[in-house]
């Protein structure tokens, strides 16, 4: 078996928030889908997302890359990475690690296809159904008053986990910060599995003395509180708060994992499949976890990590922002807080032809 083509094309995508009818941002989300294509006729699907000004050098990166996967056999994913890796000598992080992801991605899917396994059971096939929690409903340029409304809605469509978000836009302070939490709480109840996402805007004395304050409104967790990489500093806020803190979805690769692991920095894994640099690597990086039993959630393509987080058993929950939904004809939708793993072959998903257009 052997990769005899490829397909790459950018495509953009809404920027609603179609969870709790929130309202809709300005401008486009953009992503590049990939197919691999075979000569037994078996294609891959894959895809990926920088989020920024530079959607078109990822373009370009992804077909680049999947061009000098022709000829390889496909079930030799560890030996195309590596040819991969060594076709850049500038190093493994940024855009080279999000195109290898998505190829990545579209190898396990032809694995997947060619064995006729879902990628869940490939990888292990732990649980059949996974907990998911509400992601990007309730955000923090969004109104005090829309967060509230979003918060109940959520509820009353079956989330039993749901994310929000401080360190507030424009004019702020800790007063602020505490009565946005305050009122998402008693939106929901206390049933109800709530975690906040900073976004690394807090430096590690707010995190200690806003997150002090956070602590008894009994959050799942608070996320990515400071700057990824200064794993000393997350251990220290992570050693001074009850929450538990969780942090990885802005580090590239599987080596910052391991800084991450041994400095006690986080309580919980956060891997964002697409700068892990796709399925690989997420695999390798939910291993490192497990030895130092701490569980595993996912960041972003919920289509593609139901079938990681399901397949480990210190996977925890996957995040259901569904920006990448429209890509495909149908993905897993969530129903009680939970989500089904698909149990066609591979990753079970097709592109969307109406959204997703090759030359």
């Amino acid at each position: 078996m052997k990769i005899t083509h490829v397909s790459t094309t950018l495509v953009a995508l809404p920027h609603d928030e179609p969870l709790a009818d929130g309202p809709t941002t300005p401008g486009s989300k953009n992503f590049v889908a990939l197919k691999l294509g075979t000569d037994q006729g078996i294609e891959g699907l894959g895809f990926t997302f920088f989020g920024g000004s530079l959607d078109q050098a990822l373009l370009t990166a992804v077909q680049a890359l999947a061009e000098l996967t022709i000829g390889e056999n496909p079930h030799h994913i560890e030996a195309i990475v590596d040819k991969l890796r060594k076709s850049s000598p500038a190093g493994p992080g940024g855009i080279f690690t999000l195109a290898l992801s998505a190829i990545d991605i579209a190898l396990w899917d032809i694995k997947g296809k060619l064995f006729n396994l879902p990628v869940a059971a490939l990888l292990g096939g732990h649980r059949k159904t996974i907990d998911t929690y509400a992601s990007g409903a309730l955000m923090r340029h969004f109104s005090l008053s829309q967060v509230e409304k979003a918060a109940a809605l959520l509820k009353e469509r079956g989330f039993r986990q749901m994310k929000t978000q401080l360190a507030l836009v424009g004019d702020t302070n800790p007063v602020k910060e505490i009565e946005r939490i305050r009122v998402v709480r008693d939106a929901v109840g206390y049933e109800i599995d709530l975690m906040c996402d900073i976004n690394q805007r807090w430096d590690v004395r707010q995190a200690i003395s806003i997150g002090a304050q956070v602590d008894p409104y009994q959050l799942f967790w608070l996320e990515d509180v400071t700057t990824p990489d200064d794993y000393d500093g997350l251990a220290r806020v992570a050693n001074a708060l009850a929450t538990p803190i969780a942090g990885g979805e802005y580090l590239y690769g599987i080596a910052p994992f391991r800084q991450m692991l041994e400095h006690r920095s986080v309580d919980i894994v956060m891997i964002d499949i697409l700068r892990a640099g796709g399925v690989t690597q997420w695999m390798k990086i939910a291993g490192m976890a497990e030895a130092f039993n701490i569980p595993v959630v996912s960041h972003l393509a919920p289509e593609i990590q139901v079938h990681l987080v399901s397949a480990i058993p210190n996977g925890l929950t996957v995040e259901y922002m569904p920006w990448s939904s429209r890509l495909f004809r149908e993905v897993p939708q969530p129903k009680d807080g939970k989500l089904t793993v698909p149990q066609t072959p591979g990753f079970g998903l097709e592109f969307n032809p109406k959204m997703v257009k090759f030359k």
